[in-house]
């Protein structure tokens, strides 16, 4: 069994099952597989990546790069080509404490 993912209008994913590609083949729309442990680029088993990131609903399929990429966050977010994950134009704080992302001020707040 594998996991697919089902593409609706503008290639945004609409749906996710796992399934046999039998089962697959007889359904109708357009279905690509995803993997569970795929995630920017990398396979957390040491296996093959697929297409950069596990789908999820809301997710776009990008034909040229292969590639599930998800919603952008924020709109200062950029796109990182190589893992098809958003991030912020500033780096998360590195110090044990809990932030959250502060669009208006494009600063890491504390989460208190």
């Amino acid at each position: 069994m594998a996991h697919y993912a089902k593409l609706g209008v503008g290639n945004i994913v609409e749906q996710v099952i796992v399934a046999e590609q039998d089962f697959i083949d007889t359904q109708e729309g357009t279905w690509f597989q995803t993997s569970y442990n795929t995630r920017g680029g990398e396979h957390t088993l040491g296996g093959t990546p697929l297409r950069k990131n596990f789908a999820g609903i809301g997710f776009k399929y990008d034909s040229i790069r292969d590639a599930f990429i998800p919603p952008q966050p924020y709109a200062s977010w950029i796109l990182n080509e190589d893992t098809c994950l958003w991030e912020a134009p500033v780096a998360y704080p590195d110090d044990g404490e809990r932030y959250e992302w502060n669009e208006k001020n494009q600063t890491w707040d504390v989460v208190e």
